[in-house]
């Protein structure tokens, strides 16, 4: 079974061509390719959490130091971490691709 993004998993319509764009604009994590594939997803899909820019609670969210102790609550960030187990990408070496020049 293919693994699901966040904005599948959560339906919050910020992907490209998403029922929400209009409104609140294409979700980062939809739209950032230097983590492409990271935990299986598409873009930042399966890695929102390090992020900024992120919806959540209806709300957009911060820097990833300013977001984290709230995401790691977040369901999706639990089925993520429970497929992933011991090969689930650390978010060191996330923020190192994403800001990598």
């Amino acid at each position: 079974m293919p693994k699901s993004n966040c904005w599948e998993s959560k339906k919050c319509g910020r992907e490209p061509g998403g029922a929400r764009v209009s409104e609140l604009g294409v979700c980062p994590a939809a739209a950032e390719t230097s983590v492409n594939a990271v935990n299986g997803g598409k873009n930042g899909g399966r890695c929102c959490w390090v992020i900024a820019g992120t919806l959540c609670g209806g709300k957009v969210q911060g820097s990833f130091a300013m977001k984290l102790a709230n995401c790691v609550l977040c369901d999706f960030y639990k089925k993520v971490n429970e497929e992933e187990g011991k090969d689930m990408a650390r978010p060191k070496d996330i923020l190192d691709k994403l800001f990598k020049k």
